[in-house]
């Protein structure tokens, strides 16, 4: 079969990362938009990038991309996508997308167009009149923008963000996805020792060592695309056994993680077995005012927003205290996310580099001190 161009979308800030990653698992042609990688590779590699990616939201098959202004092109455009490459007579195909300064602004319709379109494609391949779609899912997505069209099917099926340790979570989590990614902005290595003492549900401390350990975080969850009649069962098999032989069980990592709150100390807790990573990690109930910044420790934090659990005078109270219980230096590297603009002010030292980051909706910076 022929290369398969992929796209993989991640939040805004993360995109070379995200390169990297897929560099590192065979991934060519890579190419770099905003929130966006693209990049070409056979089934071993899209099975590979469900399953080893970090910071990726999901892997889309890209099927093909147009111009359309008017219904009928977009018709026509996706009716020549070979569509029969991967559905099957029987198979499960939705729609969905979305639509931004476009022509074709209404998202139903587009929905309608394309279904039809496919439709009308496999009908001619298949020779049949009516699709029951019962068989296995293939996720038809599209985005217009600017009057043009890509056309996907996606691979994964749940976000990438759902490593399966996290059923639950505090009451502001960040994104397993970003945090995987902040992770590797901090540069966390095998033989490192990292502290996040605002730990929450523990999602930072499980990327840690995910990354630390090279486990993949897909390694505890299942695909769309492992149904797919297209793909061998056996690439599936081979790329998992690579994965789990491919685990830095060696590695002297370790990381503490410490909380206010004792309900987020029991949900690290859980989530950190759950991770398979308890016997790498301490997880405790303390306060930041008794922070203790040890020497060769990365410490790496989401501290409450002022507009989330704490009013923005506290929480610039507490950046005041971060400032001064935090070493923030070569030995003791500092990064911390916040969205706050005056964060620097209230921590009381200027970060050596600063990263537009998103979590959720909310504009941050991850602030970096390495110096």
């Amino acid at each position: 079969m022929e290369k398969l161009k992929l796209a993989c979308p991640c939040h805004f800030g993360l995109e070379s990362v995200l390169k990297y990653e897929i560099s590192k698992i065979g991934g060519e042609d890579i190419n770099v938009t905003d929130g966006r990688v693209t990049f070409t590779g056979d089934f071993s590699t899209l099975a590979r990038a469900n399953i080893c990616l970090a910071s990726a939201e999901r892997v889309l098959v890209q099927m093909g991309e147009f111009k359309a202004v008017t219904f009928e092109e977009l018709f026509q455009g996706v009716k020549a996508l070979p569509f029969e490459n991967f559905i099957g007579k029987d198979d499960i195909f939705p729609v969905k997308g979305y639509s931004l300064n476009s022509s074709l602004h209404s998202v139903p319709d587009c929905q309608s167009i394309i279904k039809k379109a496919v439709v009308e494609r496999l009908k001619a391949k298949y020779n049949v009149s009516w699709f029951q779609e019962t068989g296995n899912t293939y996720q038809i997505q599209f985005s217009i923008q600017h009057d043009n069209v890509i056309i996907y099917i996606d691979s994964s099926g749940a976000g990438l963000h759902k490593r399966g340790y996290r059923r639950n979570s505090n009451a502001a989590p960040i994104k397993e996805t970003l945090a995987a990614g902040i992770i590797d902005l901090a540069h966390v290595r095998s033989g490192n020792t990292v502290c996040d003492p605002f730990c929450g549900s523990g999602t930072l401390i499980i990327e840690a060592a995910y990354k630390a350990l090279n486990i993949a975080p897909g390694l505890k969850r299942h695909f769309y695309s492992e149904k797919w009649n297209v793909i061998d069962s056996k690439i599936w098999e081979e790329e998992r056994t690579q994965a789990l032989d491919s685990i830095r069980k060696d590695a002297d990592f370790y990381a503490y993680g410490y909380d206010i709150d004792p309900e987020s100390v029991a949900l690290s807790q859980e989530n950190c077995r759950k991770a398979g990573i308890q016997k790498r990690v301490t997880i405790k109930q303390a306060d930041v005012r008794d922070y203790d910044n040890q020497p060769d420790t990365i410490t790496i934090c989401n501290p409450p927003y002022g507009e989330r659990m704490l009013e923005l005078k506290e929480a610039e109270q507490l950046y005041s205290i971060m400032g001064r219980k935090f070493a923030a230096n070569s030995s003791s590297p500092c990064f911390v996310i916040s969205p706050h603009e005056n964060f620097e002010k209230f921590f009381g030292k200027t970060a050596d580099k600063r990263r537009k980051l998103y979590n959720g909706m909310i504009k941050c910076q991850l602030y970096m001190y390495f110096k």
